[in-house]
């Protein structure tokens, strides 16, 4: 995935992705790119109106942030995907569009307003509970506890890149399913490749009781374990 992003090639997000944001109150930038009496009729909630024929003139509106998660909707996804790469190119990291746009939306029993939209953008990355520092996190990798897992929550085409020794692969896709894999008398430290998965794996551990830290940074896993973490 992150050699996927770098090259620029369009990423999807699900409705359930953008659900657990909201749900979980994380930060991120809502964009609505259809015509501005399309989207007053009825749109997402948090969203922010920039119609597909302005946003080339819109860069100056979005977050300092480079790695601010960008989620952009409409109702085709070839538009949303245009809209992707004028924003992808811009260097927002985690740019992704809503598959499906505002009709998967609207199946899976989203909630939808109606009503003028905001304009301006709001982004404020909030302190993260949970988080572990990157130097604490290489030290405990170097030579994991016994009383400590490192769970690795990206999917498992992206562990075939290379893994971390001796951790453990949860898609966070699954976690909620396979908590019982999970022991709770140990600390357990969640990383994916942006910190993204990570801190939402940390919100369900944490819901259900676990002892749990997250790395707040991007990983890049090459076989045999080596690794590179970059600062969000």
């Amino acid at each position: 995935m992150p050699e996927w992003k770098k090259q620029g090639y369009p990423v999807a997000s699900t409705v359930k992705y953008l659900q657990e944001l909201i749900s979980k109150d994380i930060p991120h930038v809502l964009v609505d790119v259809r015509p501005k009496q399309e989207a007053e009729k009825e749109h997402i909630k948090g969203a922010v109106n920039i119609p597909l024929d302005e946003l080339a003139k819109a860069k100056k509106l979005f977050p300092k942030q480079k790695n601010a998660p960008i989620i952009i909707y409409c109702t085709k996804d070839n538009l949303s995907q245009k809209a992707f790469d004028i924003v992808r190119k811009w260097g927002y990291i985690n740019t992704s569009y809503l598959e499906g746009g505002i009709d998967a939306w609207k199946k899976a029993g989203g909630e939808v307003l109606s009503g003028q939209l905001k304009k301006e953008i709001v982004y404020v990355p909030k302190p993260k509970p949970g988080t572990i520092g990157i130097e604490e996190f290489k030290k405990i990798t170097g030579k994991i506890p016994p009383n400590v897992i490192i769970l690795d929550v990206r999917d498992p085409e992206e562990t075939q890149m290379g893994m971390i020794k001796g951790a453990k692969n949860i898609p966070v896709n699954e976690l909620k399913d396979r908590l019982n894999e999970l022991p709770k008398d140990k600390e357990i430290i969640v990383h994916c490749a942006t910190g993204m998965r990570a801190e939402m794996a940390y919100n369900i551990l944490k819901e259900a009781g676990y002892n749990v830290k997250f790395l707040d940074a991007s990983i890049q896993i090459k076989k045999g374990g080596k690794y590179k973490i970059t600062e969000n």
